[in-house]
């Protein structure tokens, strides 16, 4: 064996010195879940600087011809015990007074001690240099070796710098309206305690306004707590802004609210505001709930969060293959959920666990930021078993405590950057919605399986709406490709509705012990909602060629292998606030939807002629403005959305009124011309853009790998300037104009048809009976989307799982009734 000084010497031009700006992976494998605290460590490349586990390290080796790799292990220290321990042999938890994480007051996040090993191996043969062995070897050799390993074990990795170490939900930014509040000098003086709404008497919630005094109740919450909604209302009716809660207030600081910014906000003329009605802040005490206090106990609070965590009773943990958890990285529980449930389905095992040694074979020479190899690394990780070991217990008293189900499990830093980079909510450390994030990463699977097989085929189906004018009986049919069913909450249908009304009428005479009631909604009463006719009573009718009543019908066009339905259980409020529904809702274990089944033009039905809404070009092609109704584009912006925002909505909604073009403007708020001025298709869309410019070869791939041709999205994407978006939903809407042009590359040729028969242009679709059974759902804790938590219920091998992060345990009783996104899977017949 050759001498390790001289090894070392040979390959010294191949060590760098890590610099500002790379990219150190020291603490997870670029293609595993191993780590240093794994069996084997974390080999890290002293050129790149990439992270391999010892069963990756070899074929990196053998791949790329580097030799020098930098060995970390690191073995978990045995905790000592603390004086409070509980019998349990663990120390009794601090109660939260601060609404952060890994933050003095904050949720406790446990800091693992370790004893680290740090040493360089030389491959193939992993010949070992330790400390030691580099203080006699050569000046120049043991310099750079050196200068290498401390700045690698210096440098911030990767994970590190991408996992929330600490995460504040209190720090707030000062109010814009704060320097200068206008405050009326209208004499009002307020006492020092003894506060009530001014409208409902309410003594609970109470909130002054900064502007004119007025002492009214804050909001009312989701649950039904909270107040009556007097101090919001008033902000309606007088625009005035800030908001302190009474009770909060401290020579420290008090809860000040702004309504504009919707908001809490910082106020740093705080004291002069107060002083202004009477009140002297360096003499006050605090008496109420501050709203982060109120937010840590909604976060704690027993209810929701303990049916459907199922915190009530002993779980039993489950380990092994496809029962591995994963660790929260920081509000990425919703992340989480939905990776868990895609990987019981055998599309996405197929793809990328079956296919994981050739994917990696072939991963470019950062695998780290390759979405295939990325998704990969998670769904081996998810199904293998590797890391669905209990965590190991560095305490003396084994089996003390009693068995949460907590594991070892993996942390998808790695994965979660990939996905969210350049997301401007999946790229935070927010909490986001779960049916949202499912819909990107659906996206994300689609623009990289345009060779190959695309498993997100498995929820891809059309849907076939129809209109039909209800003065000439004529009907319109249009199509759209669709992944997830939104089932409308009728909250109207509540069986229980004696009782809702009970508990408001009780609440509202400010009885406190007033029980909590949750509505009970039928699933059949949501499904009737989702499948009756809609009214549009501005229809614009190409027949009569002026508006009138218009009757929309929803149908299947054809059902996926796999159904995702989301409970519309988010929506918003006369006021536009953001509230959840809190309904319980019997959703069946087995779901026939062959009745909803579309069946295209009837005989003898006449259709609406292809006629475009008056006129939008003059005779001589001129571009003018498109005519739309001015009350509907009002009606939009009087609600805070950009001018041009309202003009496309109502444009591209056909003038069909409010509702359409609300729905529209929802769902494009993310679009990133949102607020860009209206251009109508084929017309210049900016200076030096023609109709003949070169289109956005991404946005056509991304049409023809979903079975159109390239004229066909040629022809999409001209007709709507070159917006993806637009371009598949106008591909939809005129289907029979593409029935004549050639399909061609990418698309069905006729070789491919059978007697000379063309199919007609569209999605690749799977199609079969419309019969299903649940295999999975995802639930929502908390007010809203944007907090609280999200736990996955599997059913695996006929039993309930909970998939709660890193918490993997027999469910004892799924609460089936409380879910937000529910799978089903067709059943053969």
């Amino acid at each position: 064996m050759a001498d390790v000084g001289e090894l070392l010497m040979s390959v010294l031009s191949t060590i760098r010195v890590p610099k500002p700006g790379d990219r150190v992976h020291k603490d997870e494998c670029a293609l595993s879940f191993s780590s240093p605290e794994s069996e084997g460590g974390l080999y890290v490349c002293m050129n790149s600087f990439l992270g391999l586990g010892s069963q990756y390290v070899d074929r990196h080796h053998a791949r790329t011809g580097q030799k020098a790799y930098l060995h970390i292990t690191r073995t978990r220290k045995a905790k000592k015990e603390d004086d409070g321990n509980s019998g349990s042999g663990h120390p009794p938890k601090k109660k939260p007074t601060r609404l952060a994480i890994g933050i003095e007051g904050g949720f406790d996040v446990e800091q693992e001690q370790y004893e680290e090993d740090v040493k360089v191996v030389i491959l193939p043969d992993r010949q070992e240099v330790t400390s030691e062995d580099l203080a006699t070897m050569p000046d120049v050799v043991r310099e750079r070796v050196s200068l290498s390993m401390a700045g690698i074990m210096a440098a911030d990795s990767v994970s590190h710098t991408l996992q929330v170490q600490q995460w504040d939900g209190e720090v707030r930014q000062e109010s814009k309206h704060a320097a200068d509040l206008k405050q009326l000098d209208n004499g009002v003086k307020i006492p020092p305690s003894g506060w009530r709404c001014e409208v409902c008497d309410l003594q609970e919630n109470i909130w002054m306004n900064l502007t004119d005094g007025k002492v009214l109740c804050g909001r009312r919450y989701f649950d039904g707590s909270g107040g009556n909604n007097h101090a919001l209302l008033h902000y309606q009716e007088t625009g005035y802004p800030l908001a302190v809660k009474l009770g909060t207030i401290t020579p420290d600081g008090a809860d000040v609210y702004s309504y504009d910014e919707d908001d809490m906000v910082l106020d740093s003329k705080l004291p002069e505001h107060l002083a202004h009605f009477g009140i002297d802040m360096m003499t006050m005490e605090k008496t109420e709930r501050t709203m982060t206090e109120l937010e840590i106990a909604v976060n704690q609070r027993v209810g929701e969060w303990e049916v459907i965590q199922e915190s009530g009773t002993t779980l039993r943990p489950l380990f092994g293959p496809g029962l591995t958890g994963m660790k929260n990285l920081g509000n990425s529980c919703y992340l989480n959920s939905v990776m868990q449930v895609l990987f019981t389905i055998p599309d996405f095992q197929s793809k990328y666990v079956s296919n994981i040694d050739k994917i990696i074979d072939e991963a470019p020479s950062d695998p780290t930021q390759d979405f295939k190899t990325q998704v990969a690394k998670l769904g081996y990780g998810l199904l293998s078993g590797d890391y669905s070991k209990p965590v190991p217990d560095p305490g003396e008293e084994n089996g003390a405590a009693e068995p949460r189900g907590d594991q070892i499990g993996i942390a998808p830093q790695m994965f979660k950057a990939l996905v969210g980079r350049g997301h401007p909510e999946f790229s935070t450390n927010r909490q986001q919605d779960a049916q949202e994030f499912l819909l990107h990463f659906i996206n994300m699977v689609e623009r990289n399986c345009r060779s190959g097989s695309n498993p997100s085929e498995a929820f891809r189906f059309l849907v076939e709406e129809r209109i039909v004018c209800q003065q000439t009986q004529k009907a319109k049919y249009t199509q759209r490709v669709d992944y997830i069913v939104q089932l409308p909450v009728p909250m109207d249908q509540a069986t229980n509705t004696e009782e809702l009304q009970e508990a408001e009428r009780r609440r509202e005479e400010g009885d406190s012990s007033a029980p909590t009631v949750r509505a009970q909604i039928p699933f059949t009463a949501c499904m009737a909602a989702l499948s009756e006719p809609e009214i549009l009573t501005d229809f614009w009718s190409s027949a009569v060629q002026a508006k009138t009543t218009a009757t929309k019908t929803t149908r299947f066009a054809s059902f996926p292998d796999h159904l995702v339905i989301q409970i519309k259980k988010f929506t918003f409020g006369l006021d536009w606030v953001p509230k959840k529904l809190d309904v319980s809702i019997d959703v069946p274990d087995t779901l026939d939807l062959s009745g909803l089944r579309a069946t295209g033009q009837q005989p003898g039905e006449e259709l609406l002629p292809e006629v475009a809404p008056p006129p939008l070009m003059t005779p001589d092609v001129e571009v003018k403005a498109p005519v739309l109704d001015d009350s509907t584009v009002s009606q939009l912006c009087e609600m805070g959305f950009p001018l041009e925002a309202c003009r496309k909505a109502v444009y591209y909604t056909g003038n069909t009124g409010i509702d359409a073009a609300m729905n529209w403007t929802m769902s494009h708020m993310d679009d990133p011309d949102f607020s860009a001025p209206l251009v109508l298709p084929g017309c210049s869309s900016g200076p030096g853009t023609t109709p003949t410019e070169s289109l956005s070869e991404e946005h056509l791939a991304t049409i023809v790998s979903m079975g159109f041709s390239r004229d066909q999205a040629t022809k999409a994407l001209r007709a709507t300037s070159n917006v993806l978006d637009r371009a598949v939903d106008w591909i939809f809407s005129h289907l029979d104009d593409l029935e004549s042009m050639d399909v061609s590359e990418g698309g069905r040729s006729a070789a491919e048809s059978e007697g000379g028969r063309d199919p007609p242009p569209g999605p690749r679709v799977r199609d079969g009976p419309g019969k299903y059974e649940l295999f999975a759902f995802i639930s929502h804790m908390g007010t809203s989307t944007m907090c609280g938590h999200y736990v996955a219920h599997i059913k695996k091998d006929q039993q309930w799982v909970i998939f709660n992060d890193q918490k993997v345990c027999a469910s004892e009783k799924p609460p089936k009734d409380l879910g937000y996104l529910y799978f089903y899977r067709r059943v053969a017949e």
